[in-house]
């Protein structure tokens, strides 16, 4: 059972085990806190408190949230760690990344440290040689894209099989589930939402 945190009128799902120093985790864009399925236990073992939350608008989480950008998820991380008594180090995976960042900068003496996986941190720029280039790249490029202008839900799929070269021993189930979320239109309307937003504000 998830607990949650209401944040005005919106919720945010999270779990919380284990006891020690507190370490908050949170996902990707169109993802939930079962990407960090495989590292939660491990860090329990440890010695660390660890929540593992939905971001705003994914897995358990509301979906009726005003804004999805890299600033509106670091306020609901510094929300969180605050409840939960802080400080905490941030694990923040994409967009998160950049949230974690932000939220890092704001309050340092709440976020005691960050920890970016394959974050989103800075304006984009096109790089044209570049997509010319590398196939798997351009490819993914290509059904982000997709995801961008047309909500295709296959297309999504499609980049996380080239974002996932090796595949988790559950990615039949675990697919099959991100698959059933997002077929869902608030949850791709997410989706589309964070896409759109720029990483400027975490640059």
């Amino acid at each position: 059972m998830s607990d949650t945190l209401s944040i005005g009128a919106e919720t945010l799902a999270y779990d919380l085990v284990g006891d020690g120093p507190l370490v908050v985790l949170a996902h990707g864009m169109g993802d939930s806190r079962r990407s960090y399925r495989f590292l939660v236990p491990g860090l329990v073992a440890a010695g660390y408190r660890v929540a593992n939350v939905d971001i705003r608008g994914c897995g358990e989480s509301r979906t009726g949230w005003t804004g999805y950008s890299r600033t509106d998820i670091a306020g609901d991380l510094v929300a969180l760690v605050k409840h939960l008594g802080g400080p905490a180090v941030v694990v923040g995976q994409s967009i998160s990344g950049g949230a974690a960042t932000i939220a890092a900068a704001d309050v340092p003496d709440v976020i005691s440290g960050v920890v970016e996986l394959a974050p989103f941190t800075r304006a984009q720029s096109a790089d044209i040689g570049g997509l010319l280039r590398a196939n798997a790249h351009r490819a993914a490029t290509v059904q982000l894209a997709r995801v961008l202008f047309a909500g295709s839900l296959a297309g999504w799929m499609r980049y996380l099989d080239l974002a996932l070269p090796t595949k988790p021993a559950d990615w039949a189930a675990e697919s099959g589930r991100i698959r059933a979320s997002l077929g869902r239109p608030e949850r791709m309307a997410v989706l589309r939402a964070m896409a759109k937003t720029s990483p400027a504000d975490a640059g």
